[in-house]
């Protein structure tokens, strides 16, 4: 089975997002189905589907020990494309686990090594990851920044109007947040020009 077709399978258990979580809404026993089928499979490919599929079946733990896994296996085979890609999953599971400062610690370096290299659809998926970890910070700047520049670089890669859609509307959601944080405007004060 080629990567096009684990992409698919897994974006089919994927419903849509929350939101006002910006989280995956999922089949859970199509996301359990397609886990029974990968079984003990140990690909590379295989350990990254397992680590985003238990993230979102909520298994944080095993979806962090399959993780590391996959990490370890990235860095034997020295592909650091494949490399960036799994610790951005790995980033995933520790900020479903609420371990939201190592998330943007590990996201930060994949960002800046994805964009030194000039490897856009890393940097995107990335800084789009981060993002989300900013906003369930409630950092809403940062997490507003890193949605936008998500959106160019997917508008850079010539994305499908869908996922350019689902990037926009994270970006309204964490716009209106962003603004609502700030609080409204102060009038300006008589003698200020």
């Amino acid at each position: 089975m080629g990567a096009g077709t684990t992409r698919e399978k897994t974006l089919s258990i994927i419903l849509g997002y929350d939101p006002t979580t910006l989280r995956e809404r999922v089949d859970l026993r199509a996301a359990g189905d397609r886990l029974d089928e990968l079984g003990s499979l140990r690909s590379l490919s295989a350990l990254n589907e397992k680590t985003v599929l238990l993230r979102l079946v909520g298994r944080l733990d095993e979806a962090m020990e399959v993780g590391n896994e996959a990490v370890r296996q990235a860095r034997f085979t020295g592909d650091r494309e494949q490399l960036i890609g799994a610790r951005v999953r790995r980033a995933q599971v520790l900020q479903y686990q609420g371990k939201v400062d190592e998330a943007i610690v590990e996201l930060t370096s994949c960002v800046d090594e994805a964009r030194g290299r000039e490897w856009t659809p890393l940097e995107a998926f990335a800084v789009q990851t981060r993002g989300k970890v900013y906003f369930d910070m409630q950092d809403y700047e940062n997490a507003l920044a890193d949605m936008k520049a998500a959106v160019f670089l997917r508008e850079k890669l010539g994305a499908s109007p869908a996922e350019i859609e689902g990037a926009l509307t994270a970006v309204a959601v964490v716009q209106r947040l962003a603004e609502a944080d700030r609080g409204p405007e102060a009038p300006p004060r008589e003698g200020d020009d």
